[in-house]
């Protein structure tokens, strides 16, 4: 079955009747009201997941995964997981959402600071070099354990899954994601270039920001054409 997906923003809806906390359901009613901001050349980027996602559900599966690669995992590829997840609740999408690295090291304390001010509630469970956080959304819905880790490894799935790569160097260096039902390239500046500065919170901000703009348009779409 082939989708056509027109270039238009779909009609603005509330999330206060999804399982999602007040602040984060007030974030993605923020996020929507900037769908104008996805200019055309951007959409073109994100359309092919959606329409994957349409495709997968449409079947027989309970869930379909998704999992998230950037470098060390530890910035773009986690925020992508949780507002994938977000946005997929949101829409009432089954989707389970992962992240992993082409290698790791640790989920980094700003991107967690700025998930935090968008309104996840995150505790952080142990205080080694690779701190494990564990991420709620709301009553209702599961809670995310996030951790820095190569793509493949456990509890990430190894089979049957979509990759979404969301750095330039991830897509690089993985031109094939063995196991992978499909790939996708979606690729986000990385905020780290602002670390150490006046600019660091801002940056974070905006890059998360952008993430849960664009996911959240993905689940629009997938929604949409799950629809007609």
């Amino acid at each position: 079955m082939t989708f056509i997906l027109p270039l238009v923003c779909l009609v603005t809806s509330s999330f206060a009747r999804a399982d999602l906390s007040p602040k984060l359901a007030e974030y993605l009613n923020q996020r929507q009201a900037e769908f104008d901001q996805i200019d055309d050349s951007r959409r073109i980027v994100l359309e092919p997941l959606a329409k994957a996602l349409a495709q997968g559900l449409q079947g027989d599966k309970d869930t379909i995964d998704v999992t998230f690669v950037c470098t060390h995992n530890s910035r773009r590829s986690h925020m992508s997981q949780l507002w994938m997840k977000a946005a997929a609740e949101s829409r009432r999408l089954h989707l389970t959402t992962w992240s992993g690295g082409t290698e790791s090291t640790a989920m980094n304390p700003r991107a967690v600071a700025s998930l935090r001010r968008a309104g996840f509630e995150i505790t952080q469970t142990t205080k080694n070099n690779n701190p494990i956080y564990h991420v709620s959304m709301g009553t209702d819905t599961s809670s995310q354990t996030c951790f820095s880790k190569p793509w493949s490894s456990p509890p990430n799935p190894t089979s049957d899954f979509f990759a979404v790569m969301v750095c330039n160097d991830a897509d690089q260096k993985c031109p094939t994601v063995p196991g992978a039902t499909d790939r996708f390239a979606i690729p986000f500046v990385d905020p780290k270039i602002s670390d150490g500065t006046e600019a660091e919170a801002a940056t974070y901000d905006e890059r998360c920001a952008q993430i849960a703009r664009e996911f959240l348009w993905v689940a629009h779409k997938t929604k949409d054409l799950l629809s007609r």
